[in-house]
């Protein structure tokens, strides 16, 4: 069986920029791939456009940062191989 890559994104207010990250990763040809967007609670439209990408999982909390943004999505990934995107 293929690996399971999974990328996490951390996000905070990132309407201007989301949107091609979601693209890039829905694009892709390879599918065995999990995206989770660990948003800072954004008060833009931020989530509004990942709620467009339904096979992306998200959450929107406050958190301490990036690396605790990043950590929250890499603690329930459950890909072979990890990866980040910013946003």
């Amino acid at each position: 069986m293929d690996p399971k890559f999974s990328i996490v994104t951390a996000s905070f207010n990132s309407q201007d920029y989301i949107e091609g990250a979601l693209k890039s990763i829905a694009g892709q040809t390879y599918k065995n791939v999990e995206h989770l967007v660990m948003d800072g609670a954004s008060t833009d439209t931020t989530i509004e456009i990942v709620k467009k990408y339904p096979q992306t999982t998200w959450v929107s909390e406050k958190d301490k940062g990036i690396y605790d943004a990043l950590n929250k999505g890499f603690n329930p990934a459950t890909g072979d191989i990890f990866s980040w995107l910013d946003s």
